[in-house]
Formats: C-alpha cells, sequence, structure tokens
C-alpha cells in the first residue's frame, strides 16, 4: 500500500508542475494587444516571404503576416493578410514594401509613411482595407535588369571598338606627338631663358637712366604746358578786350557799316553824275576831233572861213559832173 501511496503521489506532483509549467508559459507568452486586419495586392513575386513572417513599421515590429494567397478580387495578384497593432498610425497615404533581412535573407513587410495625409486609415476586420504594395529596390533593380545589361553590352561594345588597333594606333601617335610637343616647349624655354637673359636684363638695366630722362622731359613738358597756359589766358584777354563794347570789333563794325552807306550814296548819286559827265566830255572830244579834221584838210578855214557849201541837185547853181567822171564845182574863193 505504501508503494501504491508513493507512485500517486511523485504522479500528482508531475502532473501539477506540468500545469504549473504550462500556466508560467501562457502567463509570460499571452499577449493582449489588439491587432486589426489589412491586406496587401500586387502583381510582383513575394519570394522569401511566409506566413508569420514579421511586419515592421520604420523599424519597429508591429505585427506579422496571417496568410498568403491569390486575390480572388483580381486575377493574377498576390494577396498577403497582415495583422498590425492598433496602435500603428496608418493612413490613407502609408504603403508596404517587401524588404530583405540582411544575414539571414528572409522576406518582411515593411511599412512607412511620407506623410501626404494626415486621414487615418480606418480598420475593418470584416473587410480589410488595402495598402499599396510598392516595389522594393530590389524589384526595381530586377525590372531594369533587362535595359540595365543592353546599356552594359552597348558600352562594352563601344570600349571594344574604342580601343581597337586603329584607335590603339592613333592614341600611340598621340602620345609621340605630345612628346614631341613636350620636347619643343623645353627647347623653347631654353630659348627664352637665354633671350631673357641676354636682351631682356639690359634693356631692364636701361630702364632706370630713360625713367630718369622721362621725369625731365615731364618736367619740360610741365614748363611748356604752363607757358602755353600764360599764352592761353593772354589770348583770352585780348578776344575780351577786342569783343568788349565799343571794342575794337564794334568800332570797325560802325565804320564798315558807315563806308557801306557811303558806297551806296556813291553808287546811287555821285556816280550817275560822274557817268553824265563822262558822256558829256566823250561828245565833246569827238566834236574837238572833228573841228582838229577839217582845220588838218582845210586849214586856210581859220583865215577865210569854211565858205559856202556847194549846191546839191536840186539847189541852184548845181552843175553835174562831166561825162569823163570829173567832178567840177564852182570853187569860191
Amino acid at each position: 500500500m505504501e508503494n501504491k501511496s508513493h507512485a500517486f503521489a511523485a504522479g500528482a506532483f508531475v502532473l501539477g508542475l506540468v500545469a504549473a509549467l504550462v500556466a508560467l508559459i501562457v502567463w509570460f507568452t499571452r499577449d493582449d494587444t489588439v491587432r486589426h486586419i489589412y491586406e496587401l495586392s500586387t502583381r510582383d513575386p513575394v519570394s522569401g516571404l511566409q506566413p508569420q513572417a514579421a511586419v515592421r513599421y520604420r523599424g519597429i515590429a508591429v505585427g506579422k503576416v496571417t496568410s498568403i494567397d491569390f486575390d480572388p478580387e483580381r486575377r493574377g495578384n498576390v494577396r498577403v493578410r497582415l495583422s498590425v497593432d492598433e496602435a500603428v498610425p496608418l493612413t490613407t497615404s502609408s504603403y508596404a514594401t517587401l524588404s530583405y533581412q540582411g544575414v539571414t535573407g528572409l522576406a518582411f513587410i515593411a511599412l512607412d509613411d511620407k506623410g501626404e495625409s494626415q486621414q487615418p486609415l480606418a480598420p475593418n476586420d470584416d473587410d480589410p482595407p488595402r495598402i499599396p504594395l510598392r516595389p522594393s529596390a530590389l524589384a526595381q533593380l530586377q525590372d531594369r535588369g533587362e535595359v540595365i545589361i543592353k546599356q552594359v553590352e552597348s558600352v562594352t561594345a563601344r570600349m571594344n571598338e574604342l580601343l581597337g588597333d586603329a584607335n590603339q594606333q592613333r592614341v600611340a601617335t598621340a602620345l609621340e606627338n605630345i612628346a614631341r610637343t613636350s620636347e619643343s616647349a623645353n627647347q623653347l624655354t631654353l630659348r627664352l631663358d637665354a633671350t631673357i637673359k641676354n636682351r631682356l636684363e639690359p634693356a631692364l638695366a636701361a630702364i632706370p637712366p630713360l625713367a630718369g630722362q622721362a621725369t625731365t622731359t615731364l618736367a619740360s613738358v610741365k614748363t611748356a604746358a604752363a607757358d602755353v597756359s600764360r599764352v592761353a589766358n593772354n589770348f583770352n584777354g585780348t578776344v575780351t578786350r577786342l569783343n568788349a563794347p565799343d571794342g575794337p570789333i564794334d568800332k570797325l563794325a560802325t565804320g564798315t557799316q558807315a563806308l557801306s552807306q557811303g558806297m551806296d550814296s556813291f553808287n546811287g548819286a555821285t556816280l550817275p553824275r560822274l557817268n553824265r559827265v563822262a558822256d558829256e566830255a566823250s561828245l565833246t572830244m569827238r566834236r574837238l576831233g572833228r573841228v582838229a579834221d577839217n582845220l588838218n584838210d582845210n586849214p586856210q578855214s581859220l583865215l577865210f572861213g569854211r565858205g559856202a557849201a556847194e549846191p546839191g541837185p536840186g539847189e541852184a547853181g548845181f552843175t553835174p559832173p562831166a561825162a569823163s567822171g570829173g567832178i567840177t564845182g564852182a570853187v569860191r574863193p
């Protein structure tokens, strides 16, 4: 009987201990957090994502993935259901991305929000609201991988063409030309140094005497400028005196005006009279000329006078000329 009693007590102790351990496990693993269901729908692959995968909001664990299946509303899409803590500040502008842990490579859902909207995303477990799933950096890289590969192939082909034999020969020729140019530049530098030493330095040494001469010349120029200034001042004074009222220029203008008036008076009155006197003198001279001619032809007219004039045709005593063409007429003494 004692053996049975000890076995019963040991069994009861073991059962009590197991019950206590279960109670402690339930106590420590209990979760009183209120969670809501949200959905994701995407056509991108979700490789590496498993149920019970973590859901993080800006790096903080806020829930887990409850299920992964096909979307009955959109054919070909994958639907992912999330259980997210009620305290997470989700808004209508919140979005999700598929991220991977660095060491293990396990996928998880990362939630984020750019603050584009302040309207909270209302939860509804019967008809869960959907959060857009944006492509991750890896997905974008996969989408652009073909384009990147084509670009790399194009760049590789161009590099091969650039590094061809013809271009290598051109590069070698260019390097050789550069070496020759450098050698020519060195020779030019040496020649320039020799020119500076042989020609420029004597010229620089001659600059101080030239500077002294230039200073003397400038002094002479200043003196000449002062003389010119004095002459200009004297000329200005002379011009001022000439242009002064009742000055020489005014008097000259008055004399010129009087001379002009005298010339007008001479032309208007005296000159016509002189013209008439000249005409009368010319007539008198013509008359004196005729008298002198008569005296030259008939000097005795001074003593006897000119006598009577011979009768003309039709007058008494007119005698016609003889047939011989002689002219007969009575000549009176």
